[in-house]
């Protein structure tokens, strides 16, 4: 648009410079011509309006052209506007971390089932999968390639069904002694979060119905520390939330430890409410610093201006006339 600016001034400058010699040749050969009586063509009414309007043309045109280049000037200087906006880091870790004891298929599975639905939505969030019983197994670490995680996701989500003689999540889940040992399964999930410099939201959504069955290498309140001091915050879901009051305050107070928090499933909760809550949470710690953007806005002077030097020529033409 400046480029066509400069280009529609060059033109009119050309076409009034060249409008000006012609007219400079006619009064010059008018010169030659002497007219008697001058002074009392002079006094008459339609000389004077003719006079008039040709002042005020002259005037006019004065005026177009210093509107024209003024404008010209500004459009060259690039005018710019200022927005203040509060941008929304995405810059967020997500890890799914399953006990997959027979007690948690449920849930697991509509955990999984959610996920998959939240994938269409995510921009940059990065996901991870980790599952475990007697033993932890990272399905997939941190990524935001969505088409990577879902099949995946669907992968485990079908293993579920147990149509396999051995389904996947079995495998590499059964290695240890007991069954869902839980401290364990927390810290192999913290350890999953890398670039540990990296300014990002780090979290983990925590299915388990706690019912640990055996000795975990890691308690769960050490599991909970360690995250605490790794700045990732626990998520807990708890289908049995409150059916044992003493384990249910355990993981409470482990979630609650990290910044995180326990949520019960209910009839009238489900996971995908859960996730929402935590998502709403998330967005309100990565809510970023206000920003001023500064961008240039010459439309309307190289409107003014294109208005300007048309105008001029106009006016030129009809005085030449």
């Amino acid at each position: 648009m400046i480029i066509v600016a400069v280009a529609v001034v060059l033109v009119a400058l050309g076409i009034g410079l060249a409008l000006g010699l012609r007219r400079r040749g006619r009064s010059h050969a008018a010169e030659t011509a002497r007219v008697a009586r001058a002074e009392r063509l002079r006094q008459l009414p339609s000389f004077r309006e003719a006079l008039r309007r040709r002042v005020l043309a002259l005037t006019g045109i004065l005026a177009l052209g210093a509107v024209a280049v003024i404008t010209a000037g500004v459009v060259a200087a690039r005018p710019m506007s200022s927005q203040t906006i509060q941008p929304v880091n995405t810059s967020r870790d997500i890890m799914l971390c399953l006990d997959v004891s027979g007690s948690m298929t449920e849930v697991d599975v509509e955990v999984l089932s959610v996920f998959e639905e939240l994938l269409d939505d995510f921009e940059g969030e990065r996901i991870g999968l980790t599952i475990f019983n007697s033993s932890p197994v990272q399905i997939f670490p941190l990524t935001d390639d969505y088409e990577f995680i879902r099949s995946h996701l669907e992968s485990i989500k079908s293993s579920f069904d147990y149509t396999d003689a051995v389904p996947e999540h079995w495998v590499g889940t059964l290695n240890g002694n007991g069954a869902s040992l839980i401290g364990d399964g927390l810290a192999a999930c913290t350890m999953g979060f890398d670039r540990p410099d990296d300014e990002r939201s780090r979290s983990v959504i925590f299915a388990t119905d706690n019912e640990v069955n055996g000795a975990s290498i890691v308690t769960l309140e050490e599991a909970a520390a360690y995250a605490a001091a790794k700045e990732v915050r626990v998520f807990a879901l708890n289908p049995v939330q409150g059916k044992d009051a003493d384990v249910s305050a355990e993981l409470a107070a482990a979630a609650e430890a990290t910044g995180g928090a326990a949520f019960g499933l209910r009839d009238t909760t489900t996971v995908s409410d859960i996730v929402a809550q935590v998502q709403e949470q998330e967005a309100t710690a990565l809510r970023g610093e206000a920003q001023i953007v500064w961008t240039d806005t010459p439309n309307l002077w190289i409107a003014v201006l294109m208005v300007a030097v048309l105008s001029f020529i106009i006016v030129v033409w009809r005085v030449r006339l």
